[in-house]
């Protein structure tokens, strides 16, 4: 009986002791922010940081910047006041585990900090195995014992300083290292979130040569490609990128077989690719085909599929730990920079998409590094096959805060970063007043992604006009100040997101275009009926002037000048 006594007794104790905790825990829980998440809405991908979509508008730092806390110091305000919401950081694999097996976070934690402290969100860069093509940021002893480590082989046997993809002493390092970072993240950050994403690695892929030639490459590359890869392909083939579709339709769509039985040939022997291919000892047309050709495609397929494999075991082991959003970037291919070897070959590229989505399930974006004039072209390839649209790397200034908009306007863009932004961004330039502009329409721009009621123009001099459509009507957005003036004076850049919210009302905001209406209905002509300038404060529209008379050419089209601006428009029709 004593015995049965004290067994509830001490059950009571424990059911009191759970009714105590209890409210500390649910309190605890709802403090908690939900973790950084990709989520489907309407055609698009949202980035969700704090519950809520959320755009990227960073920069990324100098590669080392984030080395020394007194370096940073006076560049955390700078880039708050010049609106950023998020900045880009490089972790070292050599300075937090400099001795193997021994980890030093204390810079990281640090970073986050201080991060913290100015109301910015934070993008790491895990700078590990390779960086631009190259291994530079492994730690000495990975340096130095090349033999548990192994390098790439070149052309007859040259090694060069890059770790191959295909050792798995080289992945397992890298990932056991990027596992203990993202468990000190998860333990210093899980409760406020500072950091929303990682990238993994920077910029991958071979130099000097279209593919890996030790040994064990060579063995690989003239062995059957994986069957993972060919079952991937083979039930997904009525949807692959066409450069792949093509390749193996050339070579018999086979379902088994070497790489160049399957994908055609690689690069013939005795050729040696310098780092850029000029003109000469490339020839002016070899140089314009290879932009817009594949050549040696079964090289960079093969190298393609061993870099996925290798970072997809990297950043399950980091996601196991904390599983927030991750993506890798692409150097891409340009001119001087256009056969595989002369640009990173085996990167994330539009062509070998379906490689990387094969061999890299964990990796959530596939993210250009855009430099190259043609700049909507290029985001237009990086949202094929799903893929969200998020930019790690590009410029900034005049034609970044241009082509920010159009890349979060038209293609739902989930970030934006200029390289180098400590060096370049001012609190009044371009691109700052871009981001203050695109910041105070977030809320509006999080409703309509996906939901074919938002697009954007970026008008150029070699597309100096361009028409867009919403319901039944037609904006013809025009760099001329006077669109009716064939010699009217015009802007050498333009650029507008257009957010419909009801039917003939809209929010427009850009620089440097004008606009006039139309109706698919021809037997309608539009008309404008409510123009004001105005604010959103905390997602509140706060009107200004209201528009009409010579603002707006007596009612015939509107104007978007020389500073970014936020217009409500509404619209009437009439015979």
């Amino acid at each position: 009986m004593k015995n049965i006594m004290k067994n509830r007794s001490q059950t009571y104790r424990i059911l009191l002791a759970i009714m105590l905790l209890l409210p500390l825990f649910i309190i605890n829980c709802a403090s908690q922010t939900p973790i950084p998440c990709l989520k489907e809405q309407g055609t698009a991908k949202q980035f969700i940081v704090d519950g809520k979509p959320f755009i990227a508008l960073c920069g990324e730092l100098t590669n080392n910047a984030a080395t020394n806390l007194e370096y940073m110091k006076p560049i955390w305000p700078a880039l708050k006041e010049g609106n950023l919401n998020s900045v880009i950081a490089g972790i070292s694999w050599a300075m937090v585990e400099p001795e193997k097996g021994k980890f030093n976070f204390d810079i990281v934690g640090d970073v986050i900090k201080e991060a913290r402290k100015n109301d910015l969100k934070l993008i790491f860069i895990w700078f590990a195995s390779w960086k631009n093509g190259m291994s530079s940021y492994m730690p000495d002893w990975v340096k130095k014992d090349y033999e548990q480590f192994p390098r790439v082989k070149i052309n007859n046997g040259e090694t060069i300083e890059l770790l191959t993809p295909l050792s798995e002493a080289n992945r397992n390092a890298d990932a056991q290292a990027f596992a203990a970072l993202m468990k000190y993240i998860k333990e210093v950050d899980s409760s406020q979130r500072t950091v929303i994403m990682i990238q993994v690695e920077n910029e991958v892929g071979i130099l000097l040569d279209t593919r890996d030639r030790s040994a064990v490459a060579n063995k690989a590359y003239n062995g059957p490609v994986p069957q993972k890869l060919m079952s991937y392909i083979e039930k997904n083939k009525d949807n692959l990128v066409p450069e792949l579709k093509a390749a193996w339709k050339a070579n018999g769509s086979k379902l088994s077989g070497t790489w160049e039985e399957v994908f055609g040939p690689g690069k013939p022997k005795g050729l040696v690719l310098p780092v850029r291919n000029l003109v000469p000892p490339m020839t002016q047309k070899e140089q314009d085909e290879a932009l817009v050709t594949y050549p040696f495609y079964s090289d960079e397929v093969f190298m393609a599929w061993y870099y996925a494999t290798y970072i997809n075991y990297v950043a399950e082991a980091g996601k196991a730990e904390y599983p927030i959003p991750m993506y890798v970037n692409a150097w891409l291919k340009q001119r001087e920079h256009s056969w595989p070897g002369t640009y990173p070959g085996g990167g994330p590229l539009p062509h070998v998409f379906d490689i990387w989505h094969a061999g890299a399930p964990s990796i959530d974006i596939l993210g250009p590094d855009l430099y190259r004039p043609d700049f909507a072209y290029i985001a237009k390839q990086y949202i094929r096959s799903g893929n969200p649209l998020f930019i790690p790397e590009t410029s900034g200034g005049v034609q970044g805060a241009a082509n920010v908009i159009f890349a979060v306007g038209q293609l739902n863009a989930l970030g934006f970063s200029p390289f180098g932004i400590e060096r370049r961004l001012h609190p009044d330039d371009e691109l700052s007043q871009s981001y203050k502009m695109i910041s105070q329409l977030m809320p509006l721009i999080g409703k309509h992604q996906g939901m074919n009621s938002m697009g954007a123009v970026l008008l150029t001099k070699d597309n100096p006009s361009e028409d867009i459509a919403f319901g039944e009507q037609i904006f013809h957005t025009d760099l001329r100040f006077d669109p009716n003036n064939l010699h009217s004076s015009s802007s050498d850049l333009g650029a507008a997101i257009f957010i419909m919210t009801a039917p003939n009302e809209f929010y427009i905001g850009g620089i440097g275009i004008s606009i006039t209406f139309s109706q698919k209905n021809s037997e309608f002509k539009s008309g404008l009926a409510t123009v004001e300038e105005g604010t959103f404060v905390d997602g509140k529209w706060i009107p200004g002037r209201r528009l009409a008379g010579d603002d707006t050419a007596q009612g015939n089209n509107l104007r978007l000048g020389n500073d970014y601006s936020i217009l409500r428009v509404t619209l009437y029709s009439y015979k």
